[in-house]
């Protein structure tokens, strides 16, 4: 591949609002990923044979996937004993039924088996997300009008 076609592919997954891309072409791998704040797109340039080009670097306005780097030690909450409620499609997650009424749930609310816990809107159908289990939410992990992915965590229940 050569610049020229790599900066289109990068202009055409900023625009299409496409969450990821890999693609693989002989000894060449590139995964462009974009981010939810202004779909800035990141680049994972990988050439494992031969040596990466020098004009690679210099005209693409865009930042290498680097590794995170490691958190300072800190006590890691346990969730095990929570039941984790995940989003069953790719949408829209909303915490109201409209924007005039009150959320389906809060922190703190006991919820039975069944019961509406939000709507993920996806192809402009609202399709509600049911309880899975009776309990209590401890935390409610996505924020309202966020895009979710398929099987993201949106609750976190205490079934006790």
């Amino acid at each position: 591949m050569d610049l020229k076609e790599i900066q289109n592919l990068i202009k055409f997954v900023s625009n299409t609002g496409v969450a990821e891309v890999k693609l693989e072409t002989g000894d060449v791998k590139i995964t462009i990923r974009t981010t939810l704040e202004g779909n800035t797109p990141e680049i994972t340039y990988v050439q494992q044979a031969a040596p990466v080009q020098q004009a690679m670097a210099a005209p693409v306005a865009v930042a290498p996937v680097a590794a995170a780097p490691a958190a300072p030690a800190a006590p890691a909450e346990d969730n095990s004993k929570f039941v984790t409620i995940k989003s069953p499609m790719i949408g829209t997650f909303y915490r109201k039924p409209s924007p005039d009424k009150a959320p389906f749930v809060e922190v703190g609310s006991t919820i039975g088996k069944g019961d509406v816990l939000c709507v993920v809107e996806a192809m402009k159908l609202f399709n509600e997300i049911e309880a899975e289990v009776s309990g209590k939410i401890v935390k409610i992990l996505v924020d309202d009008m966020s895009p979710v992915e398929f099987d993201q965590p949106l609750f976190l229940v205490d079934p006790s």
